[in-house]
């Protein structure tokens, strides 16, 4: 009875044990791995967290603070940190290596872990930016490590401060490669998971204007960034996307296109303004005249704007007044206003048919004056010598001689 008691006692205490060790275990990550931890306190110099399992950590308050010097967590937020080391049964985490003396000492372990340091940038060198990380250690960044896309202004970056990621360590720390843009492809990834959930093609959604490239304009959507090609800027013809929006604008679009799998968003900004082909027709109805420009000459006819974004075409047989041309140059040129006549309405498709008779209308003007002068003659006689139709055909050809 009495060794059956001792042997359940021992099994109990060794499944303490166990227990213990399993939680212990659970509660001590690599160093270098990142977790995911809860805010248990905020004291002056360090922010506590809860790791579960009975654990818990701290790391420096700095980290936390925002560029006025506030802080920007409170206690039972959740945030991602990385385990430094362990110091008198105390867990030691980081955002990310900044300066001070232990700095120094944990760079080799942040370039074997992957824990971003902070740097700053201290000036622009042949292939890169001189970097100082942990306070005073130099490293190097190359241009195209610096950021996603090309660097226009690169003395803009000097004396500002960044988390980058080594790449490379070497020479017992002399030796430093620094990448910034790893840490931007992982952030962009993650957002890119959060935006896929939420987007949805047709919904319209709100932007800032990234970069302006001749094609078109990049805007970031929370992280993430697509294209509004220059043909979905406007409704009217853009010579120059920078008429229409600024880098850092802030503007609405609507989802055009999401394919995800080839990184390709594509947005629309004409699609929130409206439509100027609606009502075209009776602004535009068959027969009456407008002034207009001509945009562009193309071998079948010259495309004239008569507003922004409504566009017809003068076909052209209808520019040689009656012979035969080769190319509307020989008749028009860009940039010309002319007076055309709505020939066809097709508002459906979005075309408008015009035709340029300004030769035969005019022709058509002198005749009607020239006939209108003779009538009056005529008509200036007396009441017995007013004569005929025939005497105003008469008076008509008399003329032309």
């Amino acid at each position: 009875m009495i060794d059956n008691q001792r042997n359940g006692q021992e099994e109990e205490v060794s499944f303490a044990e166990l227990l213990k060790e399993a939680e212990s275990q659970v509660a001590r990550p690599e160093p270098g791995q990142k977790v995911t931890v809860t805010i248990a306190g905020i004291g002056d110099e360090f922010v506590f967290l809860d790791l579960g399992a009975k654990s818990e950590g701290y790391l420096a308050r700095q980290e936390l603070l925002d560029e006025q010097g506030n802080l920007t967590v409170k206690p039972g937020d959740r945030l991602e940190a990385y385990f430094l080391s362990e110091n008198n049964g105390e867990l030691l985490f980081t955002t990310s290596i900044g300066s001070g003396p232990a700095a120094h000492a944990h760079l080799e372990e942040a370039w074997r872990s992957g824990i971003p340091v902070e740097g700053q940038v201290e000036k622009e060198i042949k292939g890169g930016f001189e970097i100082k990380v942990a306070g005073g250690v130099r490293g190097f960044c190359p241009y195209s490590q610096m950021d996603l896309r090309r660097i226009a202004e690169p003395a803009s970056l000097v004396g500002q401060r960044f988390d980058f990621r080594i790449t490379q360590y070497s020479e017992k720390g002399r030796n430093i490669v620094l990448s910034r843009r790893v840490l931007l492809e992982e952030e962009r990834k993650r957002k890119r998971q959060e935006i896929k959930e939420s987007l949805r093609e047709g919904t319209t959604i709100r932007g800032t204007i990234a970069s302006i490239q001749s094609f078109g304009a990049f805007l970031d959507v929370g992280g993430v960034e697509g294209l509004i090609p220059i043909s979905e800027m406007a409704w009217g013809r853009v010579e120059d996307v920078h008429e229409i929006v600024a880098v850092g604008q802030e503007v609405e679009v609507v989802v055009m296109k999401l394919d995800w799998e080839k990184d390709r968003l594509v947005f629309s900004l004409k699609s929130t303004q409206t439509d100027p082909w609606k009502g075209v027709a009776d602004r535009y109805p068959e027969g009456s005249w407008h002034e207009g420009k001509v945009v562009r000459l193309a071998n079948f006819g010259a495309f004239v704007t008569l507003e922004p974004g409504i566009d017809g075409l003068i076909h052209i047989s209808e520019l040689g007044s009656g012979r035969r041309i080769n190319h509307p140059r020989e008749v028009l040129e860009e940039g010309q206003a002319v007076r055309v006549r709505i020939a066809a309405v097709d508002a459906a498709n979005k075309r408008l048919s015009l035709s340029l008779s300004e030769a035969k209308d005019t022709k058509e003007r002198e005749e009607k004056q020239e006939y209108e002068r003779a009538l009056a003659k005529v008509r200036g006689r007396s009441p017995q010598k007013l004569g005929s139709l025939g005497d105003l055909l008469k008076a008509k050809l008399e003329k032309k001689k």
